[in-house]
């Protein structure tokens, strides 16, 4: 556990979290998601946690760790076809993980979820946040439809992005 990284932990305040994903972005993002799973027959949630704290920062929990710790905390497994996706942003880190049920997970290559994180991360780093998630959404979105094609009758888990 690095001093540099506790401090951007530490010194990540809620403001920086509703800069970088205003209002007006997370409608967006709830959008694009609400539209994505007209296409395809899978689940797509976008959770966004500005830092970590307490036990998970000082036991130096990695964000894939923690985007884990999130599916299984907002039951993202639980859908009937097992196709959930988590995209999940530590934005401290500056890090995507994305999980996947093991439905979808067993038809999709992992290095085509790492090629998304590796664009959204590019996004991120040239401040382009609503733009970053937006396009991850859709490329997802591209992965479900192929292997889960429209239509799913009910919606299994929120559009709304989760801000922690």
């Amino acid at each position: 556990m690095g001093i540099k990284r506790i401090s951007k932990h530490l010194l990540l305040n809620r403001w920086r979290v509703r800069r970088a994903f205003p209002r007006g972005a997370l409608t967006k993002i709830e959008n694009a998601i609400k539209a994505s799973e007209k296409g395809h027959g899978g689940q797509v949630r976008f959770v966004v946690e500005g830092a970590l704290d307490g036990a998970p920062l000082f036991s130096d929990q990695s964000p894939r760790a923690r985007a884990l710790d999130i599916f299984s905390q907002l039951r993202i497994w639980d859908t009937e076809q097992n196709n959930g996706v988590l995209i999940y942003l530590l934005l401290a880190d500056r890090k995507v993980e994305i999980i996947a049920d093991r439905g979808i997970d067993a038809k999709v290559r992992k290095a085509a979820w790492e090629d998304i994180c590796h664009s959204m991360e590019t996004e991120f780093r040239s401040r382009h946040f609503e733009a970053g998630v937006v396009n991850g959404i859709a490329a997802v979105s591209r992965l479900l439809a192929a292997h889960y094609p429209p239509p799913s009758p009910r919606n299994e888990l929120p559009d709304a992005p989760l801000v922690m």
